[in-house]
């Protein structure tokens, strides 16, 4: 048996979010999700204790195709690390955290645009 990371190639947007997971191209994802360009990836993180350049690798791999980056953090706003933030600016990308649920319909009325988005999402339930 062949395991892989939870992978959608191509952009989709979120038909629906709650009970711990996701739902979009007419497919089920439980956990957090990160959109990029490139793609919807699974991500393993659960908290937002756990925001680190590390855990957004992905979206430095894509930064020249990024300008807004929506951070849902679950239930709450909870604001990213000052460090982070800086870091997020100093490669041209506005991260905007936001309630999962707000980060959702934000990325899904910004990609209907056609606008350079990607979205970091946590799961809620």
């Amino acid at each position: 048996m062949e395991i892989r990371d939870a992978h959608f190639p191509g952009r989709a947007p979120l038909d629906a979010y709650g009970d711990g997971g996701f739902r979009f191209a007419q497919m089920s994802h439980r956990g957090a999700l990160l959109c990029v360009p490139s793609g919807i990836y699974g991500w393993e993180l659960t908290d937002p204790s756990q925001f680190s350049h590390e855990a957004f690798l992905k979206v430095f791999e894509e930064i020249a195709d990024i300008e807004v980056l929506l951070v849902g953090t679950g239930m709450d706003l909870v604001p990213l690390p000052a460090d982070l933030k800086s870091e997020f600016r100093e490669a041209g990308i506005l991260a905007d955290p936001m309630s999962t649920g707000a980060a959702v319909r934000t990325y899904n009325v910004l990609l209907s645009e056609d606008r350079a988005v990607a979205a970091a999402l946590l799961a809620v339930d």
